[in-house]
């Protein structure tokens, strides 16, 4: 079979490509909004640090202002903006004969077109377009074409018309009030060369962390991938292992999170039924040696008929009868204890009626009494009348029954002579939808402590007081666990404080017809 050109595609993989191409993502959209917001929100900020150095501009506005009271001469003379531009100390008076430099003329040298060795009087030439930028384009870039002057309200007054809500402005100030402002629209492009090397060294640094981040985010991302989803390609194979038989596998568990949990329960599980089938394979062991007992006795005798060492008469037929009845009821019992709560949904409950559980329990008791008296094992029924014998519940009376033949033939087998059974009743609630609680105490000996949780495992049977010979098959108690839970009820075990078993049947009660 041919190998697949591409490594498979693990859950570890699919998350860490997820994550890097998610990364990747944002951090292109990060540089990428953050050239551009540069870009955008270079030209406000210089056009905020150039307005604030025109402060000698803003004088002569003030100046001119408090000469006139308005603005009005400023809107109808189109020659005292360009003049103020140029810092004359004058603008109210109609000869202006000084010659001067403006402001900055030291910085740019002198206006295109003018003479080399100064300025001509005013009245006598044009005024030259402000200074270029430091660039030197002669575009549209010259801060003069994108300033102008409003009023306190916002209306124009005079230069470049500029929107108010995107230019950087100065306030125009008398006694504390404010008269007007000087406004500076930012430039669109910034093209000289100053301003491009500016956008062109951050633009790389912003490039330059924008991959530094791209690589830390890819190491972040590759270690999440490792460290979070590396246990459960762990689960993954271990998963395997147990489908292949191997219930022994375990998985390595680190940390309290949400991943650690998941590999402790799993654990469990695989613990669990690494205890089940060991369970069950010693279920089997013990099924097997349950039926060859009877099975070797009944050989045992036919042997001998055929070796003529016996003969057939009535004493071998009723061994022969002893050990196959023996057998049935054994094959009986595994039968019954193989049933499951559930299967009552589909088989039991349709043939559930109205029985009388102290009629049973009553009926149970004169069954035994006389086995009971031959061991010399009083049985104590005065408890039971405290509690109302015409309780109903809603079961199946042959199956009760035998609940409460095998309770009482447990108590029999492992129960010494001359003790004694007692038996009690109370009731939980209403005596038409309450629980009826019935117990049976024995006195010793009694089970092991460590072996009464197991008492209603199939096959089961303690050391200390169980054989072969009384004991029976060790599947009466888990019989009794399977029928009651049918009926919606309950069955345990506790040390009886008559030295031996205690054994508690809930049952849950029903009106009576």
């Amino acid at each position: 079979m041919r190998r697949p050109l591409l490594p498979r595609l693990t859950l570890s993989r699919k998350i860490f490509l997820a994550l890097a191409t998610l990364l990747v993502l944002l951090l292109l959209i990060f540089t990428a909004f953050s050239i551009v917001g540069l870009q955008r929100g270079l030209g406000p900020y210089a056009a905020e640090i150039q307005i604030r150095r025109m402060t000698w501009l803003a004088e002569g506005l003030q100046k001119k202002y408090a000469a006139d009271g308005n603005w009005e001469s400023l809107r109808r003379d189109g020659l005292i903006w360009p003049r103020l531009q140029w810092g004359e100390r004058d603008v109210a008076g109609a000869q202006l004969d000084g010659r001067r430099l403006p402001p900055w003329y030291g910085r740019s040298g002198p206006p295109p077109g003018g003479p080399g060795d100064g300025l001509l009087p005013l009245q006598e030439r044009a005024f030259p377009p402000p200074p270029l930028d430091e660039g030197g384009n002669g575009g549209p870039d010259m801060i003069f074409e994108h300033l102008g002057v409003t009023d306190a309200e916002g209306g124009y007054v005079a230069g470049a018309r500029v929107n108010p809500a995107d230019a950087a402005r100065l306030p125009l100030m008398q006694r504390n009030r404010v008269i007007g402002y000087l406004v500076l629209a930012p430039p669109a492009v910034f093209r000289g060369q100053v301003d491009r090397a500016f956008l062109a060294r951050q633009s790389g640094f912003l490039a330059w962390t924008g991959l530094v981040g791209l690589m830390l985010a890819l190491l972040l991302s590759w270690l999440v991938a490792r460290r979070w989803l590396a246990p459960i390609d762990g689960l993954s194979r271990a998963a395997q292992e147990i489908a292949h038989g191997r219930l022994h596998t375990r998985v390595r568990v680190d940390g309290t999170d949400e991943i650690a949990l998941l590999g402790q329960t799993f654990n469990s599980m695989a613990e669990r039924l690494d205890t089940i089938e060991t369970s069950r394979r010693a279920w089997l062991a013990d099924v097997a040696h349950e039926l060859r007992t009877p099975l070797a006795a009944m050989r045992a005798e036919i042997e001998a008929l055929q070796d003529g060492v016996r003969r057939f008469d009535d004493k071998t037929a009723l061994r022969l009868h002893r050990q196959v009845m023996r057998l049935g009821q054994l094959v009986d019992d595994l039968r019954s204890s193989m049933r499951e709560p559930d299967d009552v949904t589909t088989h039991g409950t349709a043939a559930f009626a109205t029985v009388f559980p102290f009629m049973l329990l009553t009926e149970a008791v004169e069954t035994m009494r006389e086995r009971f008296a031959q061991r010399d094992i009083a049985v104590d029924t005065r408890r039971l009348g405290s509690v109302d014998n015409g309780l109903a519940m809603r079961g199946d009376a042959p199956r009760l029954h035998q609940v409460f033949m095998n309770l009482l033939e447990n108590a029999l087998n492992y129960t010494d002579a001359g003790g004694s059974l007692r038996l009690s009743a109370s009731v939980e609630g209403s005596t038409t939808d309450g629980l009826l609680h019935l117990r049976f105490d024995d006195s010793a000996p009694g089970p092991l402590v460590h072996e009464v949780p197991r008492l209603f495992d199939r096959l089961f049977r303690g050391e200390a007081s169980r054989s072969r010979e009384t004991g029976g098959s060790g599947l009466g108690l888990s019989i009794c666990r399977t029928i009651v839970e049918e009926h919606g009820g309950s069955i345990d075990a506790s040390p009886s404080p008559m030295g031996g078993l205690r054994v508690i049947v809930t049952l849950p009660l029903s009106p009576a017809p």
